[in-house]
């Protein structure tokens, strides 16, 4: 054992509702049999992603008719065709949807079974996406399931993409189904039902279902956007993984490694609370949805939308290998060519390092674009391995460093660093230009994307510029005894700004209408306080992220002990308030 604290799975306590979580087949069926006594018709609303046999064994008997409602939505081959522009042939990339459940509908197989539920007697269960449509009044059941749940279906083989029939395909295809279609389709259409669902529940484990009636579902999420809180992140191996998170995350040591993990993503994070002393887990994306403004602040819902902007992710190559060489689109490319409205500007704040720890960045003056990629189309055709030494930067990386990664740059972490990523939400948009000649985990080669890249990497980010404006572009922001205050980041290039703090005494952040995201990275623990106790003291412990909603005013940090402490936090820039 070691003496980190880090939680890697995060509790959220709730105060403002003592019970109502039914939990397990048994108790959740009495409050389906009580819905019985008001209500003709159950229906299950089950996400994509949620396994439908479970549920209809575990409370189908109270039913004289079950009906599962996915049949009147188009299917395998049909349903492909329906969205084959939004799927496109590509492994990774597709274009996010516009459409609707609606467009996914058979018309007349819904008219059909309209017309059949009002000639069958007796009590009706309607499980399925969609299935409160087929009736005026139902009890609706809304399930939930968490993205990284349904990843780990997609790859023990044991769910298909909705409605796709496609068990067992390469998972890269199917999270990307999954990413930019099914569940846009499925969060458009929960956004518009929402007022008609009775109750909520948790299905990440199938045996053991839970739900909570919506009014105190709402109640828990807006106490939820009022106080400092974590999201549950994961943590997955990978080829280049390492092992830093095995130690100071509290991770399975058995694991081979811990290539990345996700920590402050509502997109891919969940939320677990707890209510009295029973638990349930959802998706953190029902808080940007249901409470935006609270959560992010009104202008950053003027320009995101529901949205949340700000991503921390790890990436941990201690011990273990390079990622692959990589860029990510400019924003009129990413608009023009995946339907996304902002686009993937990172940066790589270095939480630790070995004294051989490095980062590649930009090219080196005087290479030409032609010559970079007659050289990468080389070795993708395996006709060579790419001379790095060439082209790239290679810079030292030493812990607290922070490297600024605006779209367009060329870049990726090498061995033996452990990487904090302060960027921006999208995640997935990264073209990868060489992988050191390795083969994925999946026995693949991994996807590589040189068309998309030739269009959007800046050649004129060369050596010179890339340390101008890019390595460690600190400011000075305040110091005084105990404290010291730098602007760290990002570029100017890009939306978020970062401030790092060093301080042995208690220092105030003013939040001034905007969502914060903060971690700790130096010194064991410190705790977060309301100026106007808005609520209860909040501890963080090293590298873990704490989502500070934009409801709340000043908040007060203070120091475990009188040791040097660092608390970094992020937040969008234009959008404080006086």
């Amino acid at each position: 054992m070691n003496d980190n604290k880090y939680r890697p799975n995060p509790l959220i306590e709730i105060q403002s509702v003592t019970t109502g979580i039914a939990e397990g087949f048994d108790e959740i069926k009495k409050v389906i049999k009580n819905e019985l006594r008001n209500h003709r018709f159950v229906a299950i609303e089950t996400y994509p992603g949620t396994d439908k046999k479970s549920l209809i064994d575990g409370v189908g008997q109270w039913f004289d008719s079950i009906i599962d409602t996915d049949e009147v939505m188009y299917a395998n081959e049909q349903l492909n065709e329906i969205l084959f522009d939004d799927l496109t042939d590509d492994r990774v990339f597709g274009r996010l949807t516009h459409k609707k459940i609606e467009h996914i509908t058979n018309s007349l197989k819904f008219s059909q079974l309209v017309e059949k539920l009002s000639n069958i007697e007796g009590k009706i269960l309607l499980i399925g996406f969609g299935s409160s449509r087929l009736v005026d009044k139902a009890c609706v059941i809304f399930t939930s399931v968490t993205r990284w749940e349904i990843q780990m279906r997609f790859r023990n083989k044991s769910m298909d993409n909705y409605n796709a029939g496609n068990f067992g395909e390469d998972p890269l295809r199917m999270f990307k189904r999954g990413y930019f279609v099914d569940w846009r389709i499925a969060d458009n259409y929960k956004d518009s039902i929402w007022h008609q669902v009775d109750y909520v529940m948790d299905t990440d484990k199938t045996d053991q279902p839970k739900m909570l009636a919506k009014e105190r579902f709402m109640k828990a999420l807006k106490e939820i956007v009022s106080k400092p809180f974590s999201m549950v992140p994961y943590f997955d191996i990978g080829l280049w993984g390492g092992q830093w998170m095995k130690e100071k995350c509290n991770l399975d040591p058995d694991k081979a490694n811990y290539a990345w993990s996700f920590n402050g993503v509502p997109e891919e994070n969940a939320l677990t609370i707890r209510i009295g002393d029973r638990y349930m887990t959802f998706q953190a994306m029902d808080a940007v949805m249901l409470f935006p403004k609270e959560l992010m602040g009104e202008l950053n819902v003027a320009r995101f939308g529901r949205e949340f902007p700000i991503r921390f992710d790890f990436l941990d190559t201690m011990d273990g290998g390079h990622l692959s060489l990589q860029v990510h689109p400019v924003t009129d490319y990413i608009q023009r060519q995946f339907g996304m409205h902002y686009t993937q500007d990172e940066s790589y704040y270095i939480l630790d390092a070995k004294e051989d720890a490095h980062v590649y960045l930009g090219v080196k003056k005087g290479v030409q674009l032609d010559d970079l990629m007659e050289s990468l189309q080389l070795a993708d055709s395996g006709e060579k391995l790419f001379d790095d030494e060439v082209y790239i930067n290679k810079i030292p990386a030493k812990k607290h460093d922070h490297f600024l990664i605006p779209a367009g740059t060329i870049h990726c972490s090498g061995r033996n660093s452990m990487v904090l990523e302060i960027s921006a939400t999208p995640y997935i948009f990264t073209f990868k230009m060489w992988d050191w000649g390795r083969i994925g985990m999946d026995g693949m080669p991994r996807p590589v994307h040189l068309s998309h890249a030739e269009k959007v990497v800046d050649i004129h980010r060369d050596t010179e510029w890339v340390y101008d404006n890019l390595v460690n572009d600190i400011t000075l922001l305040n110091e005084e005894e105990g404290l010291k205050q730098e602007r760290t980041g990002l570029h100017e290039l890009e939306f978020i700004d970062t401030v790092r703090t060093w301080f042995t005494k208690p220092f105030d952040i003013p939040i001034q209408h905007t969502v914060h995201s903060l971690m700790l990275v130096e010194g064991d623990m410190a705790t977060i306080k309301s100026k106007k106790n808005a609520f209860s003291p909040f501890d963080i412990y090293y590298a873990e992220c704490v989502i500070i909603p934009a409801s709340l005013d000043e908040i007060t940090i203070i120091p475990q002990n009188k040791n040097k402490h660092a608390l970094i936090h992020a937040f969008v820039r234009g959008t404080k308030k006086n």
